[in-house]
């Protein structure tokens, strides 16, 4: 399948849709899921137009997967939790609702319910206060 550049995650990275960005470097973004399944659930880009993991070129894997771990250690001690979830899901048939590449980075507590995937946006003020404290744990590494 065709990489659609329509794709929301593609706007995201050209400026023309808003996001709540916690890290960037040159090869990736990463920034709060508006629809979380736990606070603090946090997403994960590359730049490079890709629609699933098998389309993403090696050099941009590598960085993508340095940017989450990075970007998970900075979550886990941000919102102190003591598990995290890395999920990275591949086509529509899978679960996949954004047809760009990407990692979500789910903090976990023990006991504390899943939310459903994509079900409802959350307070973006809200969204704001966990990018903040997950952007100082980035600076303390």
């Amino acid at each position: 399948m065709a990489y659609d550049p329509q794709n929301v995650f593609a706007k995201i990275l050209r400026d023309e849709m808003p996001c709540i960005p916690v890290y960037e470097d040159a090869q990736t973004l990463a920034f709060m899921d508006i629809m979380p399944q736990t606070d603090g659930h946090t997403l994960v880009i590359p730049k490079a137009p890709a629609e699933t993991i098998f389309e993403l070129a090696p050099e941009d894997a590598r960085a993508l997967i340095s940017s989450t771990q990075k970007v998970a250690r900075a979550v886990k001690a941000a919102l102190d939790a003591p598990g995290v979830i890395l999920a990275q899901i591949n086509g529509a048939a899978a679960g996949q609702t954004v047809p760009h590449v990407h990692f979500h980075i789910i903090p976990r507590h023990e006991g504390e319910p899943l939310g459903l995937h994509a079900s409802q946006l959350a307070d973006p003020e809200k969204l704001k206060g966990f990018a903040a404290r997950i952007v100082a744990c980035l600076g303390a590494d």
